[in-house]
């Protein structure tokens, strides 16, 4: 019976590693909101300190990347450990933003929620039908 036990703790493991790996690939999950003036992007990074987190943005790519220490477990066996322990995400921007310095206008962590906000550039004028 021991070693069907530490077969199924040694699988359950591999599961878990494989598992923070496709999240690690595919997370944060992100959902965008665009208005006249903005797009607001609002990210999941629940377990992360702000002081890790760093965004840029080149052109309309968003990039965030993050990390955070490994739990350690000096009391007990990690069975299965599927929470991310990196982020390295690039959002590609379905809108033009403006190209200054400051046009990344806020990024707000809170409760493990990143909100970011982006001017966006409008081209051309509105032209007014009489």
């Amino acid at each position: 019976m021991g070693l069907v036990k530490a077969m199924a703790k040694e699988m359950m493991k591999e599961i878990g590693n494989k598992s923070r790996e496709f999240y690690e690939f595919v997370l944060p999950p992100v959902d965008m909101y665009l208005d006249d003036s903005k797009i607001t992007l609002l990210i999941d990074m629940p377990g992360f300190e702000k002081k890790d987190i760093k965004i840029s943005l080149n052109k309309n790519i968003l990039s965030i990347q993050a990390w955070k220490e490994s739990p350690s477990v000096k009391d007990h066996q990690m069975i299965c450990n599927q929470r991310p322990n990196i982020i390295d995400k690039k959002i590609r921007l379905p809108v033009h933003v403006n190209d200054e310095d400051d046009s990344i206008s806020s990024a707000k962590y809170s409760q493990g929620v990143l909100t970011v906000t982006i001017p966006v550039y409008k081209h051309g004028k509105e032209i007014e039908i009489e």
